[in-house]
């Protein structure tokens, strides 16, 4: 049992009753989360009926292989950009049975930011098998690498909920 926060717990729950409700399924493609975002999802019961499958995608190599990431855009926009969150949740949608799915890479801390990439920026994307789509940039700041990472999968159940309407 993990202790996420109630407002966590919270949009989780509301998810797993309005998809099971919905019959939508999820997919999930994290690096800077390691697999908070299906974490949390999966610690609701009855999440079975929602969640498909989550990608672990930590380095780059994990990026192509699984998710179909392609070498050029993580060389000329890296991997923490919007062109990498846009393959990621891509790949997790059309490489899953899921409706939805999210996606996250950022820069978490404490160390590993730069002036142009800087602790606690964060890109996420969700996709709809319909063709709805949303990205965000985030920067929560250097709030410390377990407010990052929290921040990011609370944005990224909300885009979830904001997805599919």
């Amino acid at each position: 049992m993990t202790h996420f926060p109630d407002d966590i717990l919270s949009l989780a729950q509301g998810i797993v009753t309005d998809f099971t409700a919905r019959r939508l399924m999820v997919a999930t493609a994290e690096s800077c989360t390691g697999g908070l975002i299906a974490g949390a999802l999966t610690e609701i019961p009855g999440s079975s009926a929602v969640v498909d499958r989550g990608y672990v995608t930590y380095t780059n190599i994990a990026k192509m292989e699984m998710l179909g990431v392609q070498e050029e855009t993580l060389a000329s926009f890296g991997a923490v950009s919007k062109e990498t969150a846009l393959q990621m949740v891509h790949g997790a949608l059309f490489r899953s049975h899921a409706d939805l799915a999210v996606a996250v890479t950022g820069v978490a801390g404490p160390g590993g930011g730069s002036a142009e990439k800087p602790v606690g920026l964060v890109h996420l994307a969700a996709k709809a098998r319909t063709g709805g789509l949303i990205h965000r940039e985030m920067q929560y700041g250097d709030i410390g690498r377990d407010k990052v990472r929290l921040a990011t999968l609370k944005t990224a159940l909300e885009m979830l909920i904001e997805l599919a309407g």
